[in-house]
């Protein structure tokens, strides 16, 4: 690849010569890691067998220091082995939208939107707020955001489908016990020369409304909320968390690019229809994952059935966890 690189007239479509760099960068980073990791073994054994026959125990602590650390840089490696499919390197664009549940379950959609926001920022991701409708009364109806890093789209798949919280209600005045649900989706994002391929500025009808914050209150006099309508396909899309009409339209497109995406994966093989996931409705029965605050703690995914005893830790951010044991679940099914 790189003899090709050097050949003159590579540069002429500077978009393929660009895609074609990634992948040559993607695959010297590959490359060099597993040599290093062979260089490491390979220099840890000639230790072990020196001070074998020597007799000599000063090793053993390096030795085992240094046999955890490639161990583990072979997990992460076994991990990132899963994330094969077409888009799992892409960046992800997850929305939460309430269910069943009322005033608690859009409650439940913010504290989700906190859960994957700190989770990005721990793994030390770009993380993009790009739209929140709010409730009535507290919380948000629904929330997008956009998440990057190395193979964001492929991790988060793990997350699609029905999330269920059951705790004590902050906002039962007899404070019982309530279980609210909670749906999230997950998208890759669309490149720019794919959204540039697909959407057209005359297929797209554009509305601008005024921004409102919780309990409806208009949070400023200008209409800088954003409404795209994606005529040929009846796709409606929504931002207003920016101040800027500019920047809500921005995020809006981007937005929508990834729903026009996913909608020509779907008609271009059904076996990408796994991108989005099958829907269902969120409400009890359907849950991939319950959050149990009460009367136990617990949180538990009913795909793999793996479980942590500690929801706190979960809902800020901790799912590597979670992450792992589906990715793993799905090695051999062509997910």
């Amino acid at each position: 690849m790189e003899q090709e690189a050097a050949i003159p007239g590579y540069w002429d479509d500077p978009r393929q010569a660009q895609r074609y760099m990634q992948q040559l960068g993607g695959l010297k980073d590959t490359v060099s890691l597993w040599r290093n990791l062979q260089s490491r073994a390979a220099s840890a054994l000639e230790l072990a067998e020196l001070a074998i026959e020597d007799d000599d125990y000063s090793y053993q602590e390096q030795l085992e220091a240094e046999a955890r650390d490639i161990s583990q840089a072979i997990a992460r490696e076994e991990i990132n082995l899963t994330l094969s499919g077409p888009f799992d390197d892409r960046p992800a664009i997850v929305t939460i939208h309430a269910g069943a549940g009322g005033t608690d379950s859009q409650d439940w959609v913010e504290m989700l939107l906190r859960m994957y926001t700190r989770w990005a920022e721990e793994s030390k991701r770009p993380v993009q707020v790009m739209d929140l409708s709010y409730g009535d009364e507290a919380g948000l109806r629904g929330a997008v955001l956009e998440i990057g890093g190395s193979y964001a789209l492929g991790y988060l798949r793990s997350e699609r489908g029905v999330h269920r919280l059951v705790r004590l209600s902050p906002y039962d005045p007899n404070h019982l016990r309530h279980t609210s649900f909670a749906d999230v989706e997950v998208l890759p994002a669309a490149l720019d020369e794919e959204s540039e391929a697909e959407v057209r500025q005359d297929d797209i009808k554009m509305d601008f409304f005024h921004s409102s914050g919780p309990g409806g209150q208009n949070v400023q006099k200008v209409a800088s909320a954003v409404r795209l309508t994606h005529l040929p396909t009846g796709v409606v899309v929504t931002c207003q968390t920016e101040r800027s009409q500019h920047q809500n339209r921005e995020y809006a497109m981007r937005i929508l690019r990834a729903r026009l995406l996913d909608l020509e994966n779907k008609q271009r093989a059904e076996d990408l229809a796994k991108l989005r996931g099958q829907r269902v409705a969120p409400e009890f029965g359907n849950q991939i994952r319950s959050y149990v605050l009460h009367p136990y703690k617990s949180v538990k995914d009913h795909r793999t059935n793996y479980q942590s005893t500690n929801p706190e830790a979960v809902l800020d951010g901790d799912l590597a966890g979670f992450i792992q044991a589906y990715l793993m679940s799905k090695v051999g099914e062509g997910e």
